[in-house]
């Protein structure tokens, strides 16, 4: 046997594919400009095989979620979205799948530290004197 299977329980030191997505994200978005896929591999936690990394940087690749360009006899990669927007878009996403946006938003909110809190009143403060950055601010709607 070569390693642990895909549905192995969590502790047996694989990560699922989500994580990995998301740790090769996390690298692309720490980096200064885009990364060949030695170069993720580098970046990442623990011993990772370098066609698990490659497979990983395609597949975000057909998401939509990288872009490549030719480097080499391979290609370099670099995240579509910031950081940011990428956690805005997933939390929006979240928040679409409940039935009552209201008690969603209300709970969320309910959860919130009180430095979380004072910063979203801030942001919420800002769009109100219309200050949203130059970007449109209108709840995913």
């Amino acid at each position: 046997m070569n390693g642990p299977k895909r549905d192995e329980p969590a502790g047996s030191g694989r990560r699922a594919r989500g994580a990995l997505e998301s740790d090769v994200l996390a690298a692309l978005w720490a980096a200064d400009g885009p990364l060949t896929a030695r170069q993720v591999m580098e970046r990442l936690p623990g011993e990772l095989a370098y066609t698990t990394v490659l497979t990983i940087l395609s597949r975000l690749h057909d998401k939509a979620m990288l872009v490549r360009q030719r480097e080499g006899r391979g290609y370099a990669y670099a995240p579509v979205r910031d950081e940011a927007t990428h956690t805005a878009r997933r939390m929006r996403s979240v928040l679409e799948e409940g039935s009552d946006r209201e008690a969603v938003l209300a709970r969320f909110v309910s959860e919130l530290s009180a430095q979380d809190e004072e910063l979203l009143q801030q942001l919420l403060s800002g769009h109100d004197a219309g200050d949203a950055g130059g970007e449109r601010f209108d709840g995913g709607r």
